[in-house]
C-alpha cells in the first residue's frame, strides 16, 4: 500500500507476528466470545498494523477499537483505514491536519460471478470492463476501488454509499481511478463540502488487487 498513498500517510503491512499479536483491552472487548479464529486473526493483524502506523506518525501507542458499525475508532486528530483479505492485511493513518480522509482495500485477483457483477457495476462500467485487456479481472478492480471509496466517504459523511452510488472511470495505463458520487447522495450528505468525486490508485500484483485513495483537505 505504501506505493499507492502520499508520504503524509503512514502505512503498515502485516508481518507473520501481527496475525497473532496481542490486543489492547479496548480492542479485545470488540471481539465476541463466539468470534471464529479467522476473524480473530484478521482483527489482531489489523489492530497491530494500525498501532504501528500511529507510532510511525509520532503518536503514542493507542487502542483502535471498533464502533458499533465495526468501523475503526481512531484517536482524535487521526484518520485511517484498515483492510484485510486472505493472507494480507494493512493499515494506514494520517493526521487530520494533512488529509481529510483515507481509504484502502485489498482483494484476491479472481473472477467474480455475474450476480455479484450486477450488484457492483453500473451498466456503463460493465461495458467499459469489456473494452479493457482481458487478462485482468476488471470487475474485481472496480469492486475494490468502490470499497476504498466507501472508506473515504463514510468517516466524512457518516451515511451509507451503495456500489451504484459511485460511478468509476479506470485508467489502466496510469493505474488510477476516479469515482463520481451520485448527485443525490452528495445533496443529501448533510455536511459541509461533501466529496463529489474521489481519485485513487490501484495495482495488481502477487495475486492481489490493491486500491487506495485520500480526500485532500481542500
Amino acid at each position: 500500500m505504501r506505493d499507492l498513498l502520499p508520504s503524509t500517510v503512514a502505512v503498515a503491512v502485516a508481518g507473520p507476528e501481527d496475525w497473532t499479536g496481542d490486543l489492547l483491552p479496548a480492542e479485545q472487548a470488540c471481539l465476541s466470545e463466539r468470534a471464529v479464529q479467522t476473524r480473530r486473526r484478521d482483527f489482531a493483524a489489523g489492530r497491530n498494523c494500525a498501532r504501528r502506523a500511529l507510532r510511525d506518525l509520532g503518536l503514542p501507542t493507542a487502542a483502535v477499537p471498533a464502533a458499533a458499525d465495526r468501523a475503526p475508532v481512531w484517536p482524535t486528530g487521526v484518520v485511517g483505514s484498515i483492510t484485510h483479505t486472505a493472507g494480507y492485511c494493512a493499515a494506514a493513518a494520517a493526521h487530520t491536519t494533512d488529509i481529510r480522509s483515507v481509504g484502502m482495500d485489498a482483494e484476491q485477483h479472481r473472477k467474480i460471478n455475474p450476480g455479484v457483477r450486477r450488484l457492483v457495476l453500473l451498466p456503463e462500467e460493465e461495458a467499459a470492463c469489456a473494452r479493457l485487456p482481458s487478462d485482468i479481472s476488471w470487475p474485481v478492480v472496480l469492486f475494490s476501488a468502490k470499497e476504498t471509496i466507501y472508506k473515504v466517504w463514510y468517516p466524512v459523511v457518516r451515511s451509507w454509499l451503495d456500489f451504484h452510488d459511485a460511478r468509476l472511470d479506470i485508467d489502466p495505463d496510469a493505474g488510477t481511478f476516479t469515482a463520481r458520487i451520485a448527485p443525490a447522495r452528495v445533496d443529501a450528505a448533510g455536511v459541509d463540502d461533501p466529496p463529489a468525486s474521489i481519485t485513487g490508485r490501484f495495482v495488481i500484483a502477487d495475486g492481489l488487487v490493491r486500491t487506495a485513495a485520500v480526500l485532500p483537505l481542500h
